[in-house]
């Protein structure tokens, strides 16, 4: 399934680790705290589970949004969507 993960993590040592954690899995950075890729349904649970344990629920947003091929070809894309330095041919293709 593909996954967007966005989140607003306070602190930067709890930030580095999310984007790492988030990074190991395999899904690729779009923006600083905007990632995009592929996971089973398995890794996006044990993901959730290690981004759940380094944020604080009192000053920290994460958010994991579920999608289909279908939808993420229905996305709107507008402005700078994508840091260009960041985004990977791999990225592209699950748009097209």
């Amino acid at each position: 399934m593909i996954v967007w993960i966005m989140y607003d993590i306070k602190d930067d040592k709890r930030r580095r680790e999310a984007a790492k954690a988030c990074l190991q899995s395999g899904i690729y950075r779009v923006q600083y705290s905007v990632f995009l890729g592929t996971l089973t349904p398995s890794d996006k649970d044990t993901l959730a589970l290690q981004l759940e344990e380094m944020t604080d629920p009192d000053e920290d947003s994460v958010y994991i949004f579920p999608m289909s091929q279908e939808e993420l070809r229905q996305t709107i894309l507008l402005g700078q969507a994508f840091d260009k330095d960041m985004v990977t041919d791999e990225v592209r293709e699950l748009f097209l």
